[in-house]
């Protein structure tokens, strides 16, 4: 049964969810739309709705001639779109189909970046210099069991001064039952540190199945994000909560630009994601 809270070794959990994001690259690579990138000034839709909120905190107003380092990039298509705002790039993650995706992909678009082959949790070992900007966007935290040690990464990540920027899916959002015919809570807003368990040949594009569909997640309440933020050093500078998503988490939700939401008359009882800009002292 989907979501079932389950006492795991973290090694194992983490086997599991990289043969499934394994499997995800050549779905995601048909799915994405890389086509749309042969246009030198196409951006993602997630960055183009983070870039605004992002250079407005970053150094200067602008990602033009800083470092930023992109935590669990995937095939790339958010770490290219970085780069055509003016970053330099290094994007990391733990899947080696993944990077060689978004490096084909860099190469395609004329677009220079570095690519990190590790897990973020050990990042800060794995990549070389500190970064103005460590970013992060959509479908990131539930995958890792120890938040602490995650910011830490970002900080020992970040110069003195620098920007960690975040927009995910809200935990209040991933309590909520996605096949129900109103809005229900289903599953733990509190994990107090247990995975669910998930069993799907799906993913979140396109219309392919995976062949290891075995996944483990960690649900994370704000204060606990917020918390391992703050206990790390960072400073909280900015905080939002959003209406709409850059996936169709349930099948009621309708279509937007540039995402979904819930049906019009119940867009204000939840929000869809939230978002974290910190800064390093």
């Amino acid at each position: 049964m989907n979501g079932n809270n389950v006492e795991i070794d973290w090694e194992a959990a983490r086997a599991a969810n990289l043969q499934n994001w394994d499997d995800r690259v050549p779905l995601h690579e048909a799915a994405y739309g890389l086509e749309a990138f042969d246009d030198p000034h196409h951006l993602s839709d997630v960055v183009s709705d983070d870039l605004p909120v992002l250079e407005r905190f970053a150094t200067g107003e602008s990602l033009s001639g800083l470092d930023l380092c992109h935590l669990q990039c995937h095939i790339g298509t958010d770490t290219v779109s970085l780069a055509r705002a003016g970053a330099r790039v290094t994007g990391v993650d733990f899947s080696e189909p993944a990077l060689r995706a978004a490096a084909a992909l860099a190469a395609r678009t004329g677009v220079s970046a570095t690519w990190i082959h590790t897990d973020v949790l050990e990042a800060r070992d794995a990549v070389s210099g500190d970064f103005d900007v460590v970013y992060t966007s959509i479908g990131t935290i539930c995958w890792l069991q120890d938040l602490d040690r995650w910011a830490a990464q970002i900080v020992a990540l970040l110069r003195p001064g620098g920007t960690f920027f975040i927009r995910d899916g809200h935990p209040a959002l991933l309590a909520v039952d996605e096949g129900a015919e109103t809005l229900t809570t289903r599953y733990p807003y509190f994990g107090d540190g247990r995975a669910q368990r998930w069993d799907d040949g799906s993913t979140y594009a396109g219309d392919g199945t995976v062949a290891h569909t075995q996944t483990y997640e960690w649900p994370h309440p704000l204060s606990e994000i917020l918390g391992a933020l703050l206990r790390a050093g960072l400073r909280i500078v900015h905080f939002d909560e959003g209406r709409t998503l850059p996936w169709q988490f349930s099948p009621r939700m309708v279509e937007v630009p540039r995402g979904y939401a819930w049906p019009e008359g119940e867009r204000d009882l939840i929000p869809c994601t939230f978002t974290i800009v910190a800064r390093k002292d």
